[in-house]
């Protein structure tokens, strides 16, 4: 809560102190009161659209209601978004951003302690923004967008590089047709992350062992394969 000042209101004629405060709308939340940076509050306004496009359709969200949501007006979603679109956008490449990778440890170890901690992470990533992810990936929001496409397409090999060396293969000489593989071996990912995430079919545990044993399979017999046709 903001803090009040300790210092006494201003005497009124006649000598009495008021030290009462003006009284605050019901509705007055402590984030609506509390002045935020910039990118503090671009970065609440994400939040609040990150839930929301997870809970409903892309056609069911209103900025009117997440204005709310977040305690800002809705000039502000303009402001730092524009549109719903642009907004929706920004929360697609939200989605699919990877972790710096300074920020984690490339695992080392042989291809099965490898594939382990490739999918561990790829779970991670998954499962921080639940249905928000799986609608995203699946393009279950906006519809059939190019720009959509685009993000995601960019995505997908980004995190084909990303798994590519974090098994240690960057530098092999095929490493396209590994990350060619990689990117079908995704669409798996996305599979099984809907059946965890929104069908409840799977467990984590359950869906962790599929993806380890199928990318032990894509790098121990599947990559041999594409190698030994060039």
């Amino acid at each position: 809560m903001p803090a009040h000042s300790s210092n006494p209101a201003p005497s009124k004629p006649g000598g009495n102190t008021d030290t009462t405060l003006e009284p605050v709308p019901a509705d007055d939340t402590p984030s609506r009161r509390r002045r935020l940076e910039p990118d503090e509050r671009r970065a609440q306004i994400l939040a609040c659209a990150i839930d929301m496009f997870g809970e409903r359709p892309y056609a069911a969200v209103s900025t009117a209601e997440l204005a709310q949501r977040a305690g800002v007006a809705r000039g502000l979603i303009n402001h730092y978004f524009g549109n719903k679109r642009d907004l929706y956008l920004a929360v697609v490449r939200r989605m699919v951003t990877l972790p710096r990778l300074d920020n984690m440890l490339v695992p080392s170890g042989n291809v099965r302690e490898r594939v382990e901690a490739s999918v561990s992470w790829l779970l991670d990533t998954i499962g921080e923004h639940g249905t928000t992810w799986v609608k995203v990936t699946g393009l279950e929001g906006i519809g059939d967008d190019p720009e959509v496409q685009r993000i995601l397409d960019e995505a997908d090999n980004a995190a084909a590089d990303r798994v590519v060396q974090m098994m240690g293969l960057s530098d092999s000489l095929h490493s396209d047709e590994l990350r060619a593989l990689v990117r079908c071996y995704g669409g798996l990912v996305k599979a099984a992350g809907r059946e965890w995430i929104v069908r409840g079919a799977l467990d984590r545990a359950q869906v962790h062992e599929l993806l380890s044993d199928t990318l032990t399979t894509l790098i121990a017999v599947s990559f041999p394969k594409v190698n030994g046709t060039r």
